[in-house]
């Protein structure tokens, strides 16, 4: 749904847009329009990094059919695969947050960039193609999308501006006081009560309740997230052939050993790390917050991963 010649305007946006996760918050929000509790998107998008479980990927099926019904279409954007184009030499580097094990022995953690590549930029590109002003084209003064984000008052302090005078971020949950509970209330009630967490299959940020969670309940996911946290040990394979000296070994889970050998069954002892759960489950295992969220990835620390190149080119649109 492609919308042109749009013209300035101090009455409001010219669209209205989701930013669809397809977990808690945001499957709330889109209910909440398709039920005219908070006014309808003109379009919710999914920002796909093509490696979610297939558990999320079931939900935004259904979810879309009942949207589009209701009159909201939902459209997939994509910047590729992360997981192919992690392992593709051919492929330019793209940071994910490794766990790192030095040569003396200490850890640490790669930088992220995954979040600005695969969830943000493609969302930045579908609001300017969707007002009608592909890049490079400038968007007009005082024409902006306004962009819905899932965020429940339990995280409030991870709302924030979009930084694009094109594109401006809302929060419904905020303004009508859901945290998360009441959003796994309101899914229920509506038959939505098994939506799970929204992050990548891979992502290093999940707990062992989350990779339990893929190992127990997404095979296929688990047995990809085992080869790939084996074949990343030494880096990204572009930067191996392009000559760029790696030091330390590199891991998906925080305890720098391989995926299949940690006890993912053993207590856990931090509460830093993404739990993957069911919207019925209360019980917080690892206390982190819901999965990635593409404007504050809700995985470990918030995000400030976008390039400032990015930022201030976007800006001088």
């Amino acid at each position: 749904m492609t919308k042109t010649s749009l013209k300035a305007t101090d009455t409001g946006p010219a669209l209205r847009l989701l930013s669809l996760g397809a977990g808690v918050q945001s499957t709330t929000v889109l209910l909440l329009a398709c039920e005219g509790e908070i006014p309808r998107f003109d379009v919710a998008l999914f920002a796909d990094t093509g490696w979610e479980p297939r558990a999320v990927y079931a939900n935004l099926d259904r979810m879309a059919a009942h949207a589009e019904r209701k009159g909201i279409p939902v459209r997939q954007v994509s910047a590729g695969n992360i997981r192919a184009d992690a392992l593709d030499p051919r492929h330019r580097f793209v940071s994910m947050p490794l766990h790192t094990l030095n040569p003396d022995g200490s850890r640490g953690l790669a930088r992220r960039q995954c979040t600005s590549e695969y969830k943000i930029i493609p969302l930045k590109k579908a609001a300017r193609e969707l007002l009608g002003y592909p890049h490079p084209r400038r968007v007009p003064r005082g024409v902006y999308a306004e962009q819905a984000i899932g965020i429940s008052v339990d995280e409030f302090h991870r709302a924030k501006d979009s930084g694009l005078r094109f594109l401006r971020n809302v929060f419904p949950l905020l303004d009508l006081g859901f945290d998360r509970a009441r959003c796994v209330d309101f899914l229920a009630e509506r038959g939505f009560g098994k939506t799970v967490k929204s992050a990548c299959v891979g992502c290093p940020f999940h707990g062992n309740a989350g990779w339990r969670w893929v190992r127990d309940h997404d095979p296929q996911g688990w047995a990809e997230a085992v080869e790939f946290d084996r074949a990343i040990r030494h880096g990204h394979p572009h930067a191996t052939t392009q000559g760029q000296e790696l030091r330390g070994q590199y891991f998906l889970h925080r305890s720098c050993l391989p995926l299949d050998q940690v006890d993912l069954d053993a207590p856990t002892r931090t509460n830093r790390h993404l739990r993957m759960i069911t919207a019925e489950s209360t019980q917080a295992e690892d206390g982190d917050p819901d999965g990635c969220s593409p404007w504050s990835c809700r995985s470990g620390e918030p995000a400030a991963d976008t390039p400032a190149t990015t930022g201030s080119q976007e800006r001088a649109a």
